[in-house]
């Protein structure tokens, strides 16, 4: 564990690797005798540094060789570990190891990572904070609203807006929810139904409201695009379809018959007439060699 999450620069790696060295070495650890053919005793070279101590032999000769019992004493090992270690636990043990290691519970750094590694992306985040605000007390606010999402979506977000964490804008709340971890997928959903699309009943009016939604937003976003390749909302609209009913095609095991691409370049065209085949066929090889329509 300790070389997978603890990365030092190469000199500080050296020296530390050089005080665990002598240590063993004042030990009679880091170098043995042993007998030759002659009889006689002959050193053997010590063996070669690794990459990165051993943490538990590093505290151990930090400490002077005394063998610690017990939980090993955070404040010993980097910040880098110890808010790795830390974000396994949530508030009320986070307040209750702050009670023990009290140097890490007064740590704004410690909390402030703890903070970004948990919840990505806060509308909070890119203010100019006001003195003395706390990491430590945001934490908390945000582990709160984050259960409080988990039972009610609504009032969960309502909670991050009351406090200031969160904006109302479609941008902030999606980035929001793609780089936080706490929050529940069921939950989620539910909200993302309220707030956005509401789910129809019917398969074919829920799809066909939700291509004629993304047509349309694609054309916004790709102006330049649309443009060199003579698209529309409608063309793009028909290039949906045609992609959905390709997958179906060419990956049913039912479809004996599969569509080639100049079938496929046919087709499309008769509904989109001017998007070039070049254009089509290009689609076409991407659903047949990837599986989906590639940057």
């Amino acid at each position: 564990m300790g070389q997978a999450l603890w990365r030092l620069p190469p000199r500080q790696q050296q020296q530390l690797q050089e005080e665990l060295a002598d240590h063993l070495a004042d030990r009679g650890e880091g170098v043995r005798r042993e007998h030759g053919r002659d009889g006689g005793p002959h050193r053997r070279a010590p063996p070669q540094p690794c990459y990165g101590p051993d943490i538990y032999h590093l505290l151990r000769a930090r400490m002077g060789g005394r063998e610690q019992h017990g939980f090993i004493d955070l404040e010993m090992l980097p910040p880098e570990l110890g808010i790795t270690i830390l974000s396994y636990l949530n508030a009320t043990d986070l307040c209750l190891a702050g009670c023990v290691w009290q140097d890490l519970g007064n740590d704004e750094y410690l909390w402030q990572g703890l903070c970004k590694s948990t919840w990505g992306h806060c509308s909070i985040y890119n203010r100019r904070l006001p003195a003395g605000f706390s990491y430590r007390r945001l934490y908390l606010q945000l582990d709160e609203g984050s259960l409080t999402f988990n039972a009610n979506p609504q009032e969960g977000i309502g909670y991050f807006m009351s406090k200031g964490i969160l904006v109302d804008h479609p941008k902030e709340l999606a980035k929001f929810i793609f780089y936080t971890r706490r929050l529940n997928w069921k939950m989620l959903r539910i909200y993302l139904d309220e707030r956005h699309i509401h789910a129809p009943e019917e398969r074919g009016e829920y799809l066909e409201t939700l291509i004629t939604k993304f047509s349309h937003r694609f054309c916004a976003c790709n102006p330049v695009l649309v443009r060199d390749l003579g698209l529309s909302p409608d063309a793009v609209y028909v290039l949906c379809y045609s992609l959905i009913l390709l997958s179906i095609d060419l990956t049913s095991p039912h479809v004996k018959n599969k569509m080639s691409k100049r079938e496929f370049i046919r087709n499309t065209r008769r509904a989109a007439h001017n998007v070039s085949d070049d254009f089509v066929g290009h689609l076409y090889d991407n659903i047949y060699l990837i599986g989906h329509v590639a940057a």
